[in-house]
């Protein structure tokens, strides 16, 4: 048992800033997140890997939200008795990092070539341990409770020799390959990127219809519409669709390509559609993807007239192509010159005004390029069918379940997976190549130094891997594997629940369910949880670019971690975007900065009733002394325990015995906060506390029932906030006098719901003074009694109970400053009524209370306006040609305020009744 502190210890509000780091630091130093690898049936381990940020990252509200929701989990389950591991850790970032560094040595006035290789990779690592842990430790400012001894990185050592490991497999499963495609190119990065990189962005431009004519007859031609004629120059054929009759007799014919004057064919192929346009497309296999696919299969040439940096020239096979005017021009530059060119020629035959989708780079925004190029791919239809599978069969779910369509649309259609980037940053390709003797590229999980085959020199590939083709390793490598005998991948893998954000699905999400089923045969989570996106009040997504964002320090410094925290989960719906005001910080942050006032304010009362005397256990205490608020009070913690449970959810669901419905179940967190505000404001605090003032102020053994029932239940209060609030709860629950199993609030046991044999009857007794009190309060606003006025009332209840609850009325009189007494008969003369349940009722005399002719007089003034307006409106809704004529919407309207102006002139005229003669 651990000590507590004194009452006067506890300032009038909470100040966040005295008390945060205080018991983060403790936490932390005690051991609280750090997890053990000796799973059991009786601690079963419940595992959530972070995100990895980038090591260039630094903290935003996305990052706030992703990882309270983990947190809320994590301190959940830590409660419940789980060996809980979250695994922290940050991601090399290869593009995003070598885009930092660069500029870094930019101002410097060099390039990374005037550094060379190894000495701008030295530089990159000694940047990174500079500031990569930056993002990590301000994750610790709101209350992450992860297990920062084991914090991991992409490009450590332990984790690249996981990558290694990943790429030699998959290669002698035959699923890495190099191929000669069209590939997304990046002029300002400077390297190739995956289709999900290449970013999709709507845009306006421009559709040109250009006219080839026939080479041996110019007075026939073909008409093509391109959005890029820059690339015209390497265009190699014009291709119709065989069924076109249109073009029949020009297949096999040759046009003349204009400006280079190059003479090309017109071939047949599938790939046009007739429909759309002219039915005639341009073929440029170098610098488009379903191109290349058609140059393939008609052998043509493909000339490359775009370098690298995005610049138009003769850069393979493409001699003749591009005029001397055009060489070396930025492509867009290009594009204009070579509308000027073809316009000039008269081949223009019209320009439109186009609306269509252009890829960016996904870290820059530059429009991407699409290139002829050689680079390492993943084969990956083989690894989606079992991604695939994890989802068909049960194994793997997603919430909000609308992005399950999504995940199957993507893998149905997957595409291979190019993973090599022409950068400096990250992990090596391990592929050696020996010029000398020119033996098959040597594939090699260890550094090769000489050619196995002739014993000459070899170089290593000079790429790297997609930043990707780590992280989708990530719930395994940070475990230990490959080694199969880590003690760490066998007590946590696979981790549990995957919380992450939608627009990653693709990158990181999918591609870690392929690799734990290829490398494990086991997903590496069973429920993928895709928040909604942090946005500002015009719905737009936060961003550095748009100016915004919101520092979620500046939100700690001003409101505290708990302010944010109950923020952003209170208004989570699942799959509901969080919307934040950058510009009114007190707007935005006001429900989690007021439900902490007011939970600081239940606190301080309860506790001063409560007092600093050691409280004896609720288990301790005679069950015969608990009073009906006492036994009510029990029961609503087990119904807040059971809420909180359902809308979590259960921790390892058995997904594959589940209906459809039940996988919907669990991560309610915004149903979970609710629940568990609901009990400690509606009913701990507006109810059982206002019930049990009067016992406290009495010494004696009631006074003493009163205050272990109290400090039980505020101790169940703070134990369900603690996962969402941690630092607030963890301050108040120390100055609980009662004996503890636990130092902290951080790992003390989620609260139970009791056997059934341990529920005890009576608690429903006090269901009729709320009702009781409920109704009074309502009949003194009905009659505009003021409220410091003391009222007469009767609780009418069945003849065998009236003993039985003249305690409780007495307390409802106080909770509802009026004089009641219990009867089991109703008391005559003019009275406001109401019923609150079966063999209960509720009766005020109205005499005293009120003057009756006056008040008789006020009401039927009211009743007879009202008449006389419900008449009108009845008479119009009669009349036929309004019905006809009007709006359907307007008469539905009409109607439904004649019922309610109806209901109304009745419950006027039982008041008036009720007054009496």
């Amino acid at each position: 048992m651990t000590g507590y502190t004194s009452l006067d210890e506890l300032p009038p509000t909470f100040d966040p800033s005295a008390t945060e780091r205080t018991w983060y630091d403790r936490w932390t130093a005690d051991g609280v997140f750090t997890a053990k690898a000796d799973r059991t049936p009786e601690r079963p381990s419940f595992v959530v890997l972070i995100p990895p940020p980038n090591v260039t990252a630094v903290l935003h509200m996305g990052h706030g939200l992703n990882n309270s929701v983990q947190d809320v989990l994590i301190r959940w389950r830590r409660m419940a008795g789980d060996e809980v591991l979250w695994m922290p850790g940050t991601d090399h970032a290869g593009i995003a990092t070598q885009n930092v560094v660069e500029k870094i040595i930019a101002r410097e006035g060099k390039t990374r070539f005037d550094l060379g290789r190894d000495a701008f990779v030295a530089r990159t690592a000694q940047f990174v341990e500079e500031t990569g842990g930056t993002i990590l430790q301000q994750l610790k400012a709101i209350g992450a409770s992860a297990d920062w001894s084991r914090t991991a990185y992409t490009l450590s050592p332990e984790l690249s020799r996981a990558v290694r490991e990943a790429f030699v497999r998959l290669h002698e499963d035959g699923l890495v390959y190099k191929g000669h495609r069209v590939i997304h190119w990046c002029p300002r990065c400077g390297t190739s990127l995956s289709d999900e990189e290449a970013e999709f962005h709507d845009t306006t431009g421009k559709l040109y219809h250009l006219r080839y004519p026939l080479a041996d007859d110019p007075s026939r031609g073909i008409t093509v519409a391109t959005t890029r004629p820059e690339t015209m120059m390497g265009d190699v054929a014009v291709a119709v669709h065989p069924e076109d009759a249109r073009y029949r007799d020009l297949v096999g014919k040759e046009l003349l390509l204009p400006i280079a004057n190059v003479r090309i064919p017109v071939i047949a192929d599938p790939y046009t559609d007739p429909e759309f346009g002219s039915g005639a497309v341009k073929i440029t296999p170098a610098h488009d993807a379903n191109d290349f696919e058609v140059g393939k299969r008609h052998k043509l040439a493909m000339p490359v007239v775009i370098d690298a940096e995005g610049n138009m020239g003769e850069v393979v096979d493409a001699d003749g192509r591009v005029p001397e005017a055009l060489r070396g021009l930025d492509r867009f530059a290009a594009r204009e010159a070579v509308v000027a060119l073809l316009q000039a020629a008269g081949v223009v035959q019209k320009i439109d005004k186009h609306e269509h989708s252009v890829r960016h780079c996904y870290r820059c925004d530059t429009v991407v390029e699409p290139r002829l190029s050689d680079q390492w791919f993943v084969r990956m239809q083989p690894l989606a069918a079992k991604a695939l599978g994890a989802l068909r069969s049960g194994e793997l779910r997603i919430l909000p379940e609308r992005w399950e369509a999504v995940y199957v649309n993507w893998l149905e259609g997957i595409r291979d997976w190019n993973i090599s980037r022409q950068l400096w940053w990250g992990h090596r390709i391990p592929v050696w190549y020996c010029d000398a003797c020119g033996v098959e590229p040597i594939v090699s999980r260890d550094d090769v130094s000489s050619c196995p085959k002739c014993g000459g020199a070899v170089r290593q590939d000079e790429d790297v891997l997609d930043t990707w083709f780590s992280s989708w390793l990530w719930p395994m490598s940070t475990l230990g594997w490959p080694n199969a005998e880590s003690r760490d991948l066998k007590a946590f893998y696979p981790s549990d629940v995957l919380v992450t954000a939608p627009e990653i699905l693709f990158f990181w999400v999918a591609r870690m369910v392929m690799a734990g089923e290829w490398f494990m045969q086991k997903s590496p989570f069973h429920t993928v949880y895709l928040h909604g996106t942090v946005r500002d009040m015009q719905h737009r997504k936060m961003s550095k670019s748009l100016g915004n964002g919101i520092d979620p320090l500046d939100v700690v410094r001003d409101y505290g971690a708990d302010a944010l925290r109950w923020t952003v989960i209170a208004g989570l719906g699942v799959g509901v975007d969080v919307m934040l005001d950058p510009d009114d910080l007190d707007k935005s942050f006001a429900p989690g900065r007021n439900f902490n006032t007011k939970l600081w304010n239940i606190g301080r009362f309860l506790l001063s009733r409560v007092g600093a005397d050691p409280v004896t256990p609720l288990s301790e205490t005679d069950v015969s002394r608990l009073t009906a608020a006492d036994r009510w009070i029990l029961d609503r913690i087990d119904q807040a325990v059971i809420d909180c449970n359902a809308a979590l959810g259960p921790a390892r669901p058995d997904l594959a015995a589940w209906s459809p419905n039940d996988r919907l179940r669990g991560l309610r967190l915004a149903e979970y906060a609710e629940a568990a505000r609901r009990f400690v404001w509606n009913e701990l605090a507006d109810w059982y506390l206002e019930s049990v003032k009067p016992r406290l102020a009495n010494p004696g053994e009631d006074r003493e029932t009163a205050r272990t029932v109290l400090a039980h239940s505020f101790d169940a209060a703070l134990r369900l906030l603690h996962p969402i609030i941690p630092f607030i709860t963890e301050e108040l629950w120390q100055r609980i006098p009662l004996p503890r199993e636990s130092a902290y609030c951080a790992n003390a046991a989620w609260p139970a719901v009791r056997e059934q044999s341990q529920r005890l009857a009576g608690g429903e007794d006090f269901e009729v003074v709320r009702a009781a009190v409920g109704a009074l309060r309502q009949i003194r606003s009905e009659y505009n009694v003021p409220p410091g006025q003391m009222v007469e009332a009767t609780l009418i209840v069945p003849a065998s109970r009236v003993d039985a609850f003249g305690a409780l009325a007495v307390i409802a009189g106080v909770m509802s400053r009026s004089t009641m007494t219990v009867s089991g008969v109703a008391p005559t003369g003019a009275a406001a009524q109401a019923l609150l349940q079966d063999g209960f009722e509720l009766v005020v005399p109205l005499a005293g209370m009120v003057d009756l002719d006056k008040e008789r007089k006020r009401l039927e003034t009211e009743a007879t306006q009202l008449h006389t307006q419900l008449v009108a409106l009845d008479g119009r809704l009669a009349n036929e040609k309004f019905t006809a004529k009007a709006p359907a919407a307007l008469v539905e309207s009409e109607r439904g305020k004649a019922e309610e102006w109806r209901s109304r002139h009745a419950q006027l005229l039982e008041r008036i009744a009720r007054l009496g003669a």
